[in-house]
């Protein structure tokens, strides 16, 4: 079975215990609904911007906005079906999170999804790649990495799986798990292209199935985005002859630290002297609940009708699930008859 070489440096246990300090404030936090949705869109758009960005997309924050919107824009059309692949990736990761075993079809699927409608051939997506793969500077045409031999790579990766898959992966910090398995699949290069991709949708992967960003606030791509040669530098300088893992992680954990630090002043920003809060505290709500407030964020108020369509649930459930809404003070009533509607509070 794989397992993974590396020493608990200083610069880890310190990243380690910022990252920790950092989270605490964020998940305890008091943040209405509406924050909670607007915190959770912005990790999403950033890591489906950022991590196609590293790899070559064109697309601007507002143009990945847009999309994620429905809004039709005007850019090449794989650029456009890239980030379209992604935003359905990261949607799909609690789905994947569930499972007691990710699968090598699990895995596949994940590819499938971030590579789809992309490649010239069809034939490679969603499954491992079938010829000898090369990373290559793009500015220099120089090969920087060999990956692992083709005929290797399925049994690298029922490997790597039946690692992920142990009790001996979560007895590990869960955010150096999320760096490993992100080096890991990149070291492996499992398929013709979209193995970054992939790598950085398993890291997020690990932390949600691990319980470590249960809000998804979290984005791992925008602070490698931002230096992209530092993070290829950081991915190349792993000796392949011992694979220690040290300085990866050390950069890797920097970048959560950076992330997570981002959040925690953002949410301090909202939170600071708002009288609600202090009134009111922490508002938990469900899935469904949370669900009818994106809703509502993205199109300004909602009606019966359209929980009923958004849930296919009956006319007395959906006014259920607005009555607790109502009676949170998360959302309020307006209008009468044919015309009633809610917005938020």
């Amino acid at each position: 079975m794989f397992r993974p070489n590396f020493r608990h440096t200083n610069k880890i246990v310190k990243n380690l215990t910022l990252i920790s300090e950092a989270r605490a404030i964020v998940l305890n936090a008091p943040l209405i609904p509406k924050w909670e949705v607007s915190l959770r869109r912005d990790a999403l758009l950033r890591s489906a911007h950022s991590s196609t960005a590293i790899e070559g997309n064109s697309l601007s924050f507002e143009q990945v906005s847009d999309l994620a919107a429905g809004r039709d824009i005007m850019v090449r059309r794989k650029d456009k079906q890239e980030v379209l692949n992604y935003l359905e990736a990261l949607e799909k990761i609690p789905d994947f999170a569930k499972k007691i075993n990710l699968k090598v079809d699990d895995f596949l699927k994940i590819h499938e999804i971030v590579i789809r409608e992309t490649l010239e051939n069809p034939g490679d997506e969603g499954v491992f790649r079938n010829r000898q793969v090369y990373v290559v500077n793009g500015a220099t045409g120089e090969t920087v990495f060999t990956p692992s031999p083709t005929k290797e790579v399925p049994g690298l990766v029922k490997e790597f799986l039946d690692w992920f898959n142990s009790s001996e992966s979560t007895e590990i910090d869960s955010v150096l798990e999320a760096g490993i398995t992100h080096y890991e699949i990149v070291r492996i290069h499992p398929f013709i292209d979209g193995n970054g991709r992939t790598a950085r949708i398993m890291a997020t992967l690990v932390l949600c199935k691990r319980g470590f960003d249960v809000k998804r606030f979290f984005t791992l791509d925008d602070y490698y985005d931002k230096d992209r040669r530092s993070y290829y530098a950081a991915l190349n300088k792993i000796d392949q002859n011992t694979l220690d893992l040290s300085e990866w992680l050390e950069y890797f954990t920097e970048g959560v630290a950076a992330s997570i630090h981002a959040v925690k002043d953002k949410v301090i920003g909202f939170s600071k002297d708002i009288k609600v809060l202090k009134e009111r505290g922490q508002i938990a709500l469900n899935e469904r609940q949370m669900k009818i407030v994106e809703w509502m964020v993205q199109n300004g108020r909602i009606s019966n009708r359209e929980v009923r369509i958004l849930f296919k649930i009956s006319n007395r459930a959906a006014l259920d699930e607005l009555e607790k809404l109502i009676e949170l003070k998360v959302i309020k009533q307006k209008g009468k008859g044919r015309n009633v509607h809610y917005v938020l509070q």
